[in-house]
């Protein structure tokens, strides 16, 4: 029987979100620890970076990663390709965003920068109304955030390895401003995180996405096309879901998402991983 590769998402695919506190679906794990002893390839195709990869996540059994939405490989612990912003354009980016009042974060393998005010702003998203909620109160006194732990405050933003940078709504400058100053030097992506703001979104390295990424492993690991799978929930796993032979839409996708997608499966936390799975024999 030949070899098959999954590839998947991250965010709202292999990991939920319930009440801010991430995990990945029972049923998933078992999933990935079945088709793995079938000597399948399991693979995170994510737009998260090294430093936004956890332990909880790498523990379910992970062969490799394409992260930062397809700006680097990592086979094990071989880096296969890293592609990284210019220098020139962090400091475009950084210039805009600080005289433009944006809460952001720049992203790279060792760690997740964050502006001077988004974790204030991302505790109120994140736990909620923490000074009068008693509930919320609890929720920001645990520190059970994942993602606001991971950031690190009062560093340097303009980094010579940086993945991409995400940033949250400013409701004073449409999405279209953002298109117009950065789309020469950056591949602009709406709102990949939708709690950040409907004129939220991420800059990254242009002319890489998923797909491409894909298509380069599988070319270096001797993988055929027709053995690819992978599943997405967002309008940043288009490409892959179109590359791959088999792409499947988590019940919880973006309906733009489902419309290209081979399949729709449940939603993640209704075993939709390990019943799409089980369908196609990777279990």
């Amino acid at each position: 029987m030949e070899k098959k590769i999954i590839f998947f998402d991250v965010d709202g695919t292999l990991v939920s979100d319930t009440g801010g506190i991430e995990h990945v679906p029972e049923s998933a794990k078992r999933a990935i620890a079945l088709t793995r002893a079938k000597e399948n390839l399991v693979y995170l195709c994510t737009g998260r970076s090294k430093a936004e990869i956890y332990d909880f996540i790498l523990e379910c059994g992970i062969d490799g990663v394409i992260g930062a939405g397809g700006g680097y490989i990592e086979i094990g612990n071989q880096m296969l390709y890293h592609k990284k912003v210019t220098n020139k354009a962090v400091n475009h980016m950084v210039d805009y965003f600080d005289t433009n009042n944006f809460d952001y974060y720049v992203e790279s393998n060792g760690g997740l920068f964050a502006s001077k005010n988004l974790v204030k702003r991302l505790e109120r998203i994140i736990y909620g109304d923490y000074e009068n909620d008693p509930q919320a109160k609890a929720r920001y006194e645990k520190k059970d955030s994942h993602f606001i732990n991971a950031l690190i405050e009062g560093q340097e933003m303009r980094r010579d390895d940086i993945n991409k940078a995400c940033f949250l709504e400013n409701p004073n400058i449409p999405f279209n401003n953002i298109i117009k100053e950065f789309d020469r030097e950056f591949n602009v992506i709406h709102c990949t995180v939708p709690a950040f703001g409907d004129n939220s979104g991420e800059l990254s390295v242009p002319n890489i996405h998923k797909a491409n990424a894909i298509e380069t492993l599988i070319n270096y690991l001797g993988i055929e096309r027709k053995n690819t799978y992978a599943f997405g929930d967002g309008m940043n796993d288009k490409e892959m879901l179109e590359y791959v032979n088999i792409g499947i839409a988590v019940g919880n996708a973006k309906e733009g998402l489902k419309a290209v997608a081979d399949e729709i499966t449940d939603n993640i936390d209704n075993n939709g991983i390990y019943n799409s799975m089980k369908k196609h024999n990777l279990i």
